[in-house]
C-alpha cells in the first residue's frame, strides 16, 4: 500500500505522474514513471517496485498495449463490463476498461488508449486496435 498525496484536481490536470494528461485537447496521453536508477517503468507509484528508488522521472506513454488479463464484472453496474490489466508498450501494467462487448475481449488483444475515460472510476479506457485472428473449431 502506498500513501497518496495530491488532490484529485491535481491528478486530473496531469500534474501527478501516472494519470491521464489532458493538456493536449485533441488527444489524451497517459503519464507514467521510470526509475532513473534501474530503468523500471511503473504506473502511479511513489517508489520503484524493483529497487525501491524514489528518483522517478515522468514520461509520456505512446498509448498502445496488450491485454494481459480480463474479467467480466456484473455487480454494481447496470450492464456487464470488463476490467482488464493492460501491459503498455513501455513495460508497465495498468488497470482499465476495453470498449466493446465484455465477452469479446481476450488476453493477447492489442489495444490503444481511447480519448474516453471511465466516468465513474476514472480509469483509462482502451479500444481494440484490430480484430485478432481466432480459430473457431
Amino acid at each position: 500500500m502506498y500513501h497518496h498525496s495530491g488532490s484529485v484536481a491535481q491528478q486530473a490536470s496531469g500534474s501527478a505522474a501516472g494519470v491521464l494528461d489532458h493538456r493536449a485537447p485533441d488527444q489524451e496521453a497517459m503519464l507514467f514513471q521510470r526509475c532513473t536508477w534501474c530503468g523500471t517503468a511503473m504506473y502511479h507509484r511513489l517508489l520503484c517496485p524493483v529497487c525501491q528508488g524514489s528518483d522517478l522521472r515522468t514520461e509520456r506513454s505512446e498509448g498502445t498495449g496488450t491485454v494481459r488479463h480480463t474479467t467480466v464484472v456484473h455487480r454494481n453496474t447496470p450492464a456487464a463490463r470488463n476490467v482488464s490489466l493492460v501491459e503498455m508498450a513501455e513495460g508497465f501494467v495498468v488497470r482499465g476498461r476495453v470498449m466493446g462487448p465484455p465477452v469479446g475481449i481476450h488476453s493477447g488483444d492489442r489495444v490503444r488508449l481511447s480519448t474516453a475515460k471511465d466516468p465513474v472510476r476514472g480509469e483509462p479506457v482502451f479500444q481494440l486496435v484490430d480484430e485478432p485472428y481466432r480459430a473457431w473449431s
